[in-house]
């Protein structure tokens, strides 16, 4: 894992220069400009030289994902997340074998689209669920990508995750409990969390929704004794907007503060609902908001205030969010929606979130979040070599102009060179060099099929409640 990236583009604070960037043992050690001696950098012999053509970054975190809704690519109908989840679920029995694919997919599309790495909010099989971890880990693994795998859990039934309004309603109680499921994820952090290795673990409850205050504070108890960062969904409706008041009297934030789970290694999806003492809390605790743009519009659950947010010093980065929501793992996507959309609820134009600043949401915002800005997040010395080459040739990056401003602003299409993950190439001639993606491909096309039309039961029990809470 020694080498050296020769004649490459990278950014300054307002421009850019040409340099050679030399790797040891995993660790950019060198940013050579030109008429600096490069040392013994080359300790193998190996170099990557090129034309000045290709544009070097950090590699970009998807830092909110579900691998297994690559299933549902494209078949849920416009539905808000409420009842998408209810059709999610109706038709998501899995194997692991399925896990195993859309793991290795996930992984796949992140690195083709800029990111090194993904946090896989995963959700587990019944009955299987370390199976359902381990198949997870064993697939990023042979990929290459860094993992953070963040099991989802939840004690409490789907229909609870619906206001009552005035309505008496009951809940059928969670298969597992709160107790159990806790001690599974003791066990898979055991088992499976190897930090040093690429793969970690963390303690992840669905949501304020679907979890009891005895989840999320074991939760937090797992996470001080192991050192784990913390991830959940966190008001990304109206609807759970209303369940928080009703189940707490206050706001969701507030409500998590109270119990101990924001922190600074706490990541938040979504924070779409969000109050302006809420926006303070997460600024003060140094929480991190994933912005998941595509899902939030495409289950109409809002425009997160993500101006606002960065206005009051809250860190925020980008995520796809599962692949049955958005539907697609495409980070530059998410990143040019997630920047650009916030134009339009904004009339100050200073405050918009220029390209640079997203590809450092995207990030920098990304290694913060998961306690890690002092080894990843930037090109700079000292830091793992997480990094990836644009090819500036593509037609279209063309014509030249500003190459972070065309990758953001852009519609690039095949513009990945080559990805580097702690100094190992995984991506070379926008290849992934690690898995067969061909046979991937048919794998994924043999396990599924063509379909349109279904029904979902669950949908049907529900969506009349849904709709009198909701006062539609």
């Amino acid at each position: 894992m020694n080498f050296i990236i020769k004649n490459v583009l990278i950014a300054t604070d307002d421009d850019y220069t040409t340099v050679d960037v030399q790797v040891v043992d995993g660790i950019i050690t060198a940013i050579i400009k030109d008429g600096q001696d490069a040392g013994s950098a080359n300790q193998d012999g190996r170099s990557h030289t090129t034309n000045g053509d290709k544009l070097l970054l950090p590699g970009f975190f998807n830092a909110h994902t579900h691998s297994s809704e690559m299933w549902q690519r494209g078949v849920i109908p416009p539905f808000p997340l409420e009842l998408w989840l209810a059709e999610l679920y109706d038709f998501t029995p899995l194997d692991p074998e399925q896990v195993y694919l859309t793991a290795l997919g996930t992984a796949v599309e992140t690195l083709l689209s800029g990111g090194t790495s993904v946090v896989d909010h995963l959700v587990l099989i019944p009955g299987k669920e370390l199976e359902t971890i381990a198949t997870a880990v064993r697939a990023y693994r042979e990929v290459g990508i860094r993992a953070f795998v963040a099991p989802l859990i939840q004690d409490e039934s789907l229909t609870a995750g619906i206001p009552s309004g005035d309505a008496k309603r009951t809940h059928e109680a969670y298969f597992r409990s709160t107790a159990a499921t806790l001690e599974l994820i003791e066990e898979a952090v055991r088992q499976f969390h190897r930090p040093d290795e690429g793969v970690n673990i963390l303690v992840a409850p669905t949501g304020i929704q679907l979890c009891s205050d005895a989840l999320f504070e074991g939760c937090n108890e797992l996470s001080n004794r192991y050192n784990l960062c913390r991830h959940s969904h966190l008001l990304e409706t109206k609807a759970q907007e209303k369940l928080a008041l009703e189940k707490y009297g206050c706001t969701a934030v507030e409500h998590l503060q109270r119990i101990g789970y924001l922190s600074d290694r706490t990541t938040l999806a979504h924070c779409v609902w969000l109050t302006q003492d809420d926006i303070t809390i997460l600024a003060e605790t140094k929480s991190t908001v994933v912005h998941n743009p595509l899902s939030n519009l495409r289950l109409g659950s809002g425009i997160a205030p993500i101006l606002k947010y960065r206005q009051a010093g809250v860190n925020v980065t980008f995520g796809c969010d599962g692949a049955s929501s958005n539907d697609s793992q495409d980070l530059l996507e998410a990143i040019k929606i997630g920047s650009i959309l916030h134009n339009a609820t904004d009339l100050d134009y200073q405050h918009w979130i220029t390209p640079r600043q997203a590809v450092e949401m995207a990030s920098l915002g990304g290694a913060k979040g998961l306690n890690l800005a002092e080894q990843l997040g930037s090109l700079t010395v000292g830091k793992k070599a997480d990094m990836v080459l644009y090819d500036l040739t593509s037609l279209s990056l063309l014509p030249r102009t500003d190459p972070i401003g065309l990758l953001v602003l852009g519609r690039p299409t095949n513009v990945v060179d080559s990805v580097w993950v702690n100094g190992k190439q995984v991506v070379a001639s926008g290849k992934v060099t690690t898995i067969n993606v061909d046979e991937l491909r048919q794998e994924l096309f043999n396990h599924s099929q063509w379909t349109a039309q279904r029904k979902s039961p669950t949908v049907a029990q529900i969506e009349a409640h849904y709709r009198m809470v909701m006062g539609l």
